[in-house]
């Protein structure tokens, strides 16, 4: 059959495109976004072949619906990024390209709305002034406006209505009372005489040495050029990003750079340092991309980006995969961190996938990190990365902090009792830096009250009714609640097997620490930051603002404040519970304790006062605690690697996980098994060795019971093919609700 015809990806689980009649007035192009019907809905496909024949009977080809014509197409590049990354981690292009736009682009009936020209409205100086004062102390949502008012240049109207539903009334009465000016929409095309290092008053930080010769060797990179940048905490990795930045934007007045960060909370201080750097650059030339964003504000983010008009984009792992034309440098900030990987749908290395997009580009890539995977640390040692070193921290009287291990054993056999799991020592170092007024920061990777509520009469113990998983003790709620799918109850008031009235919660989470620490330091401030007092909007950003402010003695929470924070005043980190990650199952344990452990570490004594870490454990002597007491990560990652070695695990060997999720544990099993069965007589089969099908370590998540069966060879290309050859096979298995192959796991 002749004509003109369109090979189309949609985001469905078939590694196929589709074939579509054109027959619209516009020329159709490779990368644009069209409407097209598919079964009985009508979704948004994008353009990936042009042919004038199709193979498929005329009486099934249907034709093309519509045309985004307010997008320019995607770029060639883009387009291979997009089916480099499809082929690699098995999956469809549909499947990659698509989820990699913005909602409001996958949505045909939004694009009228999304390329019209939207109000965008302003805070003038009068409404900075007076508008606090003047709204009501219980309005809310009138607040919240006001506040997104002042915290961004201009506001579209579509996200005040977000925020507000009476928005549109509400700005025809701040327009009246002049607090509020329209603003447009025009995109800003960049400026080639713009200035992108500051001109005012104040001066450049001085670099260090190291940092210089880091800057140096990165703008003076020709091609494809991947760099290590291996720093100790606080020797100024985030400077050298802003003046290699510096000089590649100032070189070419249209380049584009791409910056990622592990997590949203840390995007903020990064925004920051980066408009206040880069000042001069017209508004729209930094812009964040984040799943945090409301819709509307992502959509626009990406289009800037896609344009060339913004000329930065900080993101999280998602913004790999945002359309930028003129890309020309990437920064991968706190490489090493497990955030980068994606865990559901596509699942995706962000910083693989930066390294690969460095290379189809022939640009630079700065990996940066005081504790990089033990992957990234390989590649530097066979040569194939660069790597710069900045072996101190860059304000000159800043130390790193000494590492002093309390043991809770020695404790225990002295007679010197904890306090609700917090050592002596710890307790006198916290009131010490209370009375200095000096911060103190406690680390526990547990959120929640405590992880375990039991009655000591007959042994129950709490659990989620959906999953094989301990419900988690929240006492401020007053609940019971599952951290795998949210089931939620109120805390009995008694066993419910025995009667007995006497249950107990075991362990400690965050919430227990910080009710134990305002009893044992009396007068101090205690601020808690994890998942659960972070859950509104902008609630994280408003909590590590009083901590920088100063109006925090002691900071308690997870992860979330382990990394990347430039806490000024902060010169003591007790970190708790840490042991249990000595014995994990999982042979990356070792190196994300050492890693989270080090980036803790690194938030004392940043600002030139003494900082020291002080480590609770029952195994002083372990290794691991050895070499973090000596800030020798070199030594930890060598004598790791050595063993990965030995042992024929990652980086010398390369794996592919199925995983397959049932109604019951046999059928993900038998799934399993017959797909094991299926792959012996691949081609190539020989090459990979597979292991046996085993329920994961949580075999139950929302009443679904999961397996995995893990294949491992020393070939990547070995693998690979085999996983390509196995698709087809797998997709004729039946008997699972859901089955997923991910490439290179890092939970095995």
């Amino acid at each position: 059959m002749t004509g003109l015809f369109v090979r189309v990806a949609v985001d469905q689980p078939m590694p196929v495109l589709f074939d579509y009649r054109y027959a619209l007035p516009d020329a159709p192009a490779v990368g644009m976004l069209v409407q097209v019907p598919f079964g009985r809905r009508e979704v948004v496909g994008l353009i990936c072949e042009i042919a004038h024949s199709s193979d498929v009977p005329a009486e099934k080809l249907r034709a093309v619906t519509a045309v985004c014509d307010g997008c320019a197409p995607l770029s060639d590049a883009w387009i291979a990024l997009a089916a480099f990354a499809a082929d690699y981690y098995q999956r469809g292009l549909g499947e990659v390209a698509l989820p990699a736009l913005p909602q409001a682009l996958r949505d045909a009936s939004r694009w009228n709305r999304l390329f019209a020209v939207e109000p965008r409205y302003r805070l003038l100086p009068e409404g900075r002034a007076q508008l606090p004062d003047a709204l009501p102390a219980r309005a809310s949502a009138l607040r919240r406006l006001a506040e997104a008012l002042a915290e961004q240049p201009s506001l579209a109207l579509s996200d005040a209505r977000a925020l507000h539903p009476k928005a549109s009334v509400t700005f025809d009465d701040w327009l009246a009372r002049g607090w509020i000016e329209t603003a447009t929409t025009q995109t800003v095309e960049p400026d080639a005489n713009a200035h992108v290092l500051p001109t005012g008053a104040a001066p450049l930080p001085i670099l260090t040495d190291e940092q210089r010769d880091a800057v140096d060797a990165i703008s003076g990179a020709q091609g494809f050029a991947p760099f290590l940048l291996h720093g100790v905490t606080g020797s100024g990795k985030t400077e050298v990003y802003l003046h290699a930045l510096a000089v590649l934007l100032a070189a070419r007045p249209d380049a584009q750079a791409l910056v990622l960060v592990p997590e949203i909370n840390l995007t903020p201080q990064f925004e920051a340092a980066f408009r206040a750097r880069f000042s001069a650059l017209a508004d729209g030339s930094i812009v964040t991309m984040h799943s945090g964003l409301a819709e509307g504000e992502r959509a626009r983010n990406w289009l800037a980006a896609h344009t060339g008009s913004a000329r930065i984009v900080l993101g999280t792992r998602l913004a790999i995969l945002a359309s930028m034309p003129q890309l020309a440098m990437i920064v991968v900030d706190e490489e090493h961190d497990p955030a980068y990987k994606q865990q559901e749908g596509l699942r995706y290395s962000a910083r693989d996938l930066a390294i690969y997009r460095a290379k189809q580009l022939d640009i630079p890539v700065v990996l940066g990190s005081a504790t990089p995977s033990l992957e990234t640390w390989w590649q530097a040692e066979q040569g194939r990365y660069t790597r710069l070193t900045l072996t101190r921290r860059a304000v000159a009287e800043a130390a790193l902090p000494a590492v002093k291990l309390i043991d809770l054993e020695e404790e225990r056999r002295r007679g010197r009792a904890s306090v609700e799991g917090l050592a002596g020592p710890l307790i006198a170092a916290l009131k010490t830096r209370v009375e200095r007024g000096e911060q103190s920061l406690v680390f526990l990777n547990r959120r929640g009250y405590a992880p375990i509520l039991s009655c000591d009469a007959c042994g129950w113990v709490a659990g989620c009714p959906r999953c094989s998983a301990y419900a988690v003790l929240h006492k401020p709620e007053r609940a019971l609640r599952c951290h795998h799918c949210g089931w939620e109850s109120r805390i009995p008031k008694s066993c419910p097997d025995c009667g007995n009235i006497d249950i107990a919660p075991m362990g400690r989470g965050t919430q227990r620490v910080e009710e134990t620490l305002a009893s044992v330091v009396p007068g101090a401030r205690v601020l808690r930051i994890d998942a659960d007092s972070t859950r509104r909007k902008g609630s994280a950003q408003a909590l590590f603002s009083d901590v920088h402010a100063g109006e925090v003695d002691i900071l308690v929470g997870t992860q979330m404040i382990a990394k990347g924070h430039d806490f000024r005043r902060v010169t003591l980190v007790g970190v708790l519970n840490a042991d249990t990650a000595l014995f994990s199952h999982d042979f990356r344990a070792s190196e994300r304790l050492f890693a989270q452990l080090t980036q803790v570490s690194g938030r004392a004594g940043r600002a030139g006062l003494p900082g020291e870490v002080m480590i609770q454990t029952r195994y002083p002597r372990h290794a691991l605690y050895q070499a973090l007491s000596r800030q020798d990560y070199v030594g930890f990652a060598n004598s790791t690697l050595a063993e990965r070695r030995d042992a024929r695990l990652p980086p010398f060997v390369y794996q592919a996980m199925l995983r397959a999720e049932g109604r019951t544990l046999e059928a993900a099993l038998k799934f399993l098994e017959d797909a094991a069965a299926a792959f012996a007589p691949l081609p190539g089969a020989d090459r990979v060795t597979v292991y046996d099908a085993v329920p994961l370590t949580i075999v139950k998540v929302f009443n679904v019971h999961r397996a995995q069966l893990l294949l491992e060879s020393a070939s990547r290309a070995a693998l690979q093919a085999s996983l390509r050859a196995w698709q087809p096979a797998l997709r004729s298995l039946k008997g699972v609700l859901r089955w997923n192959v991910e490439v290179d796991p890092l939970d095995v």
